[in-house]
């Protein structure tokens, strides 16, 4: 796939995770910012979504297996908005926590994308 763009969506769920981990170390909820940052985010997984599903669609196979792949680029588009969403529900600082751990499971599950579509050198 695109190493660039997987890199790219790991760091900023990184990022993501921090600040959303220093509002409940502040004992905040999410903020409107915080909403802001997760929508950075879910857009950048969701054009990697689109990227591995147009070259899937070109020919380009991943080493584990095509189903596999699809599962884990389905669910990493999915984790951050759910972890908002869920956020949304509790109003204290556990919804900053909430979307702090859906960023951190963002970000290993772009490890095991690439681990899966080859590792760089398929």
């Amino acid at each position: 796939m695109i190493d660039a763009l997987t890199v790219a969506v790991g760091v900023t769920a990184l990022v993501l995770a921090a600040w959303c981990g220093f509002a409940a170390y502040r004992d905040e909820p999410t903020k409107d910012w915080h909403f802001i940052g997760m929508a950075v985010v879910s857009l950048l997984a969701l054009v990697q979504l689109v990227t591995g599903i147009v070259k899937l669609a070109g020919g380009e196979k991943p080493d584990d297996g095509t189903a596999i792949f699809l599962a884990y680029l389905i669910g990493a588009a999915a984790c951050v908005p759910a972890a908002g969403f869920l956020s949304l529900s509790e109003r204290t600082r556990w919804g900053s926590v909430t979307v702090a751990a859906g960023a951190v499971v963002l970000a290993v599950l772009e490890v095991r994308l690439y681990d899966i579509w080859g590792g760089g050198h398929g």
